[in-house]
């Protein structure tokens, strides 16, 4: 069993390749595609575009939010494609560690010219 912290070296040596190959520019949803092909490959179990349900006091929605991608249960991928990160990104993406009680995020824009400067780790009591 693979622990946050190697999952995310997984992670981020596939995005620095996806980048690599393709740059900045395209749609989240075709880095999203290709993310998700190659992590395919590897064995790691992971879900995409998880919707994940709210309990508020006793209304359960069924859907409080959509989670990018989900690996191993463990850590939770927020992928985007814009110009710039606002700081709602990373509170999004804390509030969704919270409500799943997952230790470690990631945040990755690949709209910008060096990836390394797009990746961001949000964690949550890790």
């Amino acid at each position: 069993m693979l622990t946050e912290n190697e999952i995310s070296k997984l992670v981020v040596d596939l995005c620095f390749k996806i980048h690599k190959q393709y740059g900045p520019g395209l749609f989240e949803s075709v880095y999203e595609e290709i993310f998700c092909y190659e992590w395919s490959k590897n064995g790691i179990p992971f879900t995409r575009q998880q919707g994940i349900s709210l309990l508020h006091e006793e209304i359960k929605l069924d859907i409080g939010f959509r989670a990018d991608i989900i690996i191993d249960n463990k850590v939770i991928i927020e992928l985007k494609s814009i110009e710039t990160l606002a700081p709602v990104h990373y509170k999004q993406l804390l509030t969704y560690l919270k409500l799943t009680n997952l230790k470690l995020g990631l945040l990755i824009n690949f709209k910008v010219n060096l990836i390394k400067d797009g990746m961001h780790r949000i964690v949550n009591n890790l």
